[in-house]
């Protein structure tokens, strides 16, 4: 952990979000440069329309590869380096290459590095596979994992009786394997549309015209020839931007993890419910303090822990796509500064993905406190008791249970007494009188099993 580092993802957290370095941090945005700017030699030299670079050889292949694949600790100190001198970023990757080429026999190739490029022909394209990576290796595996883990816990719970509220209030019966399905359900939905996300990229030029590819090869077919090159990096090609990219896909992902962070949120507020009624007990962790001066106290900091990441992933989200997808004219710099954030809220949202994990894998079912809200609640039987008088036509059902039960203490011979003294079937009168709240749950246990699929 650095102890000195001002953002808590690279102290507090920094071994939390090891997988994402590989994809987000600085040195991953060089590596990812690198990648574009030797693959982009590649396309040309193999490119019968681009006469001036030669075709490379097996071995000068496998080296231009070796630069991204193979980019460490000190070929990023050297970029940094050359940055120092430059004071652009995406230059000082460019001379890297160049150096690096002089010291092969790819030497004479050295000056079609950036060939025709703008910087965010280089950028765009980076930044698109890094965020790629990070959802597709990092991210939506673990989204995937709490999915895993909600599914397993909405089927145990499936049939557990637990007493709804609504507007705070005590309600109608459900089931806590129904309650923990829904939340499945919706964040299920959300990761499905992000999992199908695209991911965009352009290569056109300066001003998205193709004016220095067509002014040096006025017969090669750029439009065809940007489109493969985009497309063989995994990526969907947009023929129409500016110079830059404009961003757009990168407000649609962010949107997408806002509604899913919500989904979450709201699941980690109802889950700090539960425990707090007592539904659900925390296993208490050896060695493990859950106040400085009580300590009994086993608090859920996980689920508060998310709630707090959730928080700040989205608002960083929001802000990145309302102002990414705008720009001045053909461009301006502030989505530069801004991009670069774009990971620390995949980051935080992360964060959240492995705290309520965790919360689930700390928390038990306590049966006898779900049964016991049930046995003192009589009165959300009103409901289906006035249900079956409005079966068979008795006047002013809804209205008589209210004068009963609304405001009111509620208990089991008070609500026997008044079906006692209805005039309805035999049978519908022996239902009721045998109903209880913990029996009052519908179809609660099929739609947590899933049962509403279709055969």
């Amino acid at each position: 952990m650095n102890l000195h580092a001002i953002s808590p993802i690279d102290g507090r957290y920094a071994d939390a979000v090891a997988p994402l370095r590989d994809y987000l941090s600085e040195w991953a945005l060089m590596r990812y440069r690198v990648l574009v700017e030797t693959r982009w030699l590649e396309a040309m030299s193999a490119d019968a329309a681009i006469s001036h670079l030669r075709p490379f050889t097996a071995t000068e292949s496998d080296f231009l590869g070796a630069l991204s694949r193979e980019f460490d600790e000190a070929a990023a100190r050297r970029v940094k380096s050359l940055e120092a001198e430059t004071n652009h970023d995406v230059k000082a990757v460019e001379y890297y290459i160049k150096e690096r080429l002089c010291e092969t026999s790819l030497s004479d190739v050295a000056e079609s590095v950036h060939f025709a490029c703008t910087s965010d022909d280089i950028n765009n394209l980076a930044y698109a596979m890094m965020f790629r990576d990070a959802m597709r290796k990092v991210w939506q595996p673990q989204a995937r994992s709490l999915l895993g883990s909600l599914d397993e816990l909405a089927r145990d719970k499936a049939g557990a009786p637990m007493l709804a509220r609504t507007h705070g209030q005590a309600a109608t019966p459900t089931t806590l394997g129904k309650e923990i399905a829904v939340f499945a359900h919706r964040l299920r939905r959300q990761s499905n549309a992000l999992e199908s996300q695209a991911y965009c990229g352009k290569f056109n030029g300066a001003v998205g015209a193709f004016n220095a590819h067509h002014i040096a090869y006025p017969d090669a077919n750029w439009l065809n020839i940007g489109r493969r090159f985009v497309e063989r990096l995994g990526l969907v090609y947009n023929p129409l931007t500016t110079q830059i990219e404009p961003h757009d896909w990168l407000a649609e992902l962010a949107h997408g993890l806002v509604r899913f962070n919500t989904v979450l949120l709201d699941l980690c507020r109802d889950m700090w419910m539960y425990i707090s009624f007592g539904y659900f007990r925390q296993k208490a962790m050896a060695g493990e303090v859950g106040s400085s001066t009580m300590p009994h106290k086993v608090n859920p900091i996980d689920f508060e822990n998310a709630e707090a990441n959730l928080g700040i992933s989205s608002a960083t989200f929001a802000h990145l796509a309302l102002n990414l997808p705008v720009s001045r004219l053909q461009r301006d710099l502030s989505d530069s500064s801004a991009l670069r954030n774009f990971g620390v809220a995949i980051a935080h949202s992360y964060l959240a993905l492995l705290s309520v994990q965790r919360g689930l894998s700390r928390v038990e079912v306590d049966r006898e406190s779900l049964s016991d809200d049930l046995d003192e609640a009589w009165e959300v039987l009103a409901e289906a008791v006035q249900t079956i008088m409005r079966k068979h036509h008795l006047p002013g059902a809804y209205e008589r249970m209210k004068t009963l039960t609304r405001g009111a203490s509620v208990t089991h011979d008070d609500l026997r007494d008044f079906i006692n003294a209805l005039a309805i079937p035999q049978a519908d009168k022996k239902m009721l009188l045998q109903l209880t709240p913990a029996d009052y749950i519908g179809c609660a246990e099929e739609l947590a099993l899933g049962k509403f699929h279709s055969d």
